[in-house]
């Protein structure tokens, strides 16, 4: 399930310390996240849709479709 999050990041020429620095916590934080180590939180999946225009569905593989839903205001 996490693999899509390390895919996301790399297709955008990103690496682990600058999502991390968006989300305002530690690299070595973030790649727990990466890795399947620790579970992400709702919070941070949210933010991580937002940084990526995409759905939580997509970041956790229940969906193959990367465009997000229509969000509320």
């Amino acid at each position: 399930m996490y693999r899509r999050l390390k895919e996301l990041r790399e297709d955008h020429d990103l690496n682990q310390t600058q999502v991390a620095k968006y989300l305002n916590m530690s690299q070595t934080g973030y790649s727990k996240y990466e890795t399947g180590e620790n579970d992400i939180p709702t919070k941070i999946l949210i933010e991580l849709a937002k940084f990526y225009h995409t759905s939580i569905d997509y970041l956790l593989e229940l969906t193959n479709e990367a465009i997000p839903y229509k969000r509320n205001k």
